[in-house]
């Protein structure tokens, strides 16, 4: 499966007329894997699709962001943090991690438990600054398999009806990431952390299971995609955000970027402010094989954002 970062973007749009119309089959929850006992949260579907702008075809692995928009986050975020009296200059948290397997009702899309367990080991590796040690951030979060489980819907493996579908399969609370492996036209999507209290029922992330180690997307097989989605769940921006200006990605040392990365082009410097593009960043869309890192500055906001608002 040959899959481009920025084909998220670009993908075959999945039309709100032919969602609306079409009729969900039942979902049949397969026997649960959990290590720990289940924490589910009975939560009100939102009445709002965070990613409807990303499943058209004219948005990102996100939703929009404005540049005044931009700075409204900002300003909630530092009073939010303000009145709780914390900097957020360190913090250590484990993050419970879990997993819903959308399925199509033949069975396709499924992944191993070693791949889960894998993707897990991912993000422990990728948060604690492991692949660059002494220049990549260790971000201080870790992660634990929380529970995996498994749904058959046709409708639901590939992406439609993600409300629903969310609304009643997420589990834990704010601190919780929840992760849905579907089959969609894009490599993921994600909530931002200060989106949860508005629509607390689809926080998480939205990635293409084949994205986890040993899957079949091409230069995205590595899991990375999970850790790219888990930083915007985190409060990251892309390290292209508002293209080349001084604000960019509210992150100091990340250089300024005009566009997204493809591939690895070692050298690229799309932007005339300082620095070459951050192309080994996670927050980039290069190649798994490319991503060496968070910066310090991200782990700083990555902390600030956690206190705000998941803490």
């Amino acid at each position: 499966m040959t899959l481009n970062r920025s084909a998220r973007i670009a993908a075959t749009a999945i039309s709100l007329a032919l969602g609306a119309a079409s009729v969900a089959m039942t979902a049949v929850p397969a026997a649960a894997w959990a290590p720990q006992e289940s924490k589910a949260a009975c939560l009100e579907p939102a009445g709002h699709d965070e990613a409807d702008a990303a499943r058209g075809g004219s948005g990102g692995d996100h939703r929009d962001i404005s540049a005044a928009e931009q700075k409204r986050i900002e300003a909630r975020t530092a009073a939010i943090l303000a009145k709780k009296g914390s900097s957020a200059t360190r913090t250590a948290a484990t993050v419970p991690v879990y997993f819903h397997k959308m399925l199509g009702t033949d069975g396709s899309g499924d992944v191993t438990q070693a791949q889960i367990d894998a993707q897990i080991a991912e993000l422990n590796q990728d948060f604690a600054g492991q692949e660059l040690p002494g220049t990549a951030a260790d971000t201080g979060f870790t992660f634990t398999l929380a529970g995996v489980d498994t749904y058959y819907n046709n409708q639901w493996h590939k992406d439609r009806q993600s409300t629903t579908y969310r609304s009643q399969t997420r589990l834990g609370g704010k601190n919780a990431l929840n992760i849905w492996l579907v089959d969609f036209g894009y490599l993921g999507i994600a909530t931002f952390p200060w989106d949860y209290s508005r629509n607390p029922s689809i926080d998480g992330i939205r990635v293409q299971y084949s994205s986890l180690p040993g899957g079949s997307a091409t230069n995205y097989d590595q899991g990375k995609t999970a850790t790219h989605e888990a930083g915007h769940w985190f409060g990251l921006y892309h390290t292209f955000q508002g293209g080349c200006t001084a604000t960019n990605d509210e992150v100091e040392d990340t250089p300024a970027q005009a566009s997204s990365t493809s591939g690895c082009p070692a050298g690229r410097d799309s932007c005339s402010l300082p620095g070459l593009d951050p192309i080994h960043n996670y927050m980039d869309y290069s190649y798994d094989s490319c991503y060496n890192q968070f910066t310090p500055g991200q782990s700083i906001r990555m902390d600030q954002m956690w206190a705000a608002y998941r803490a």
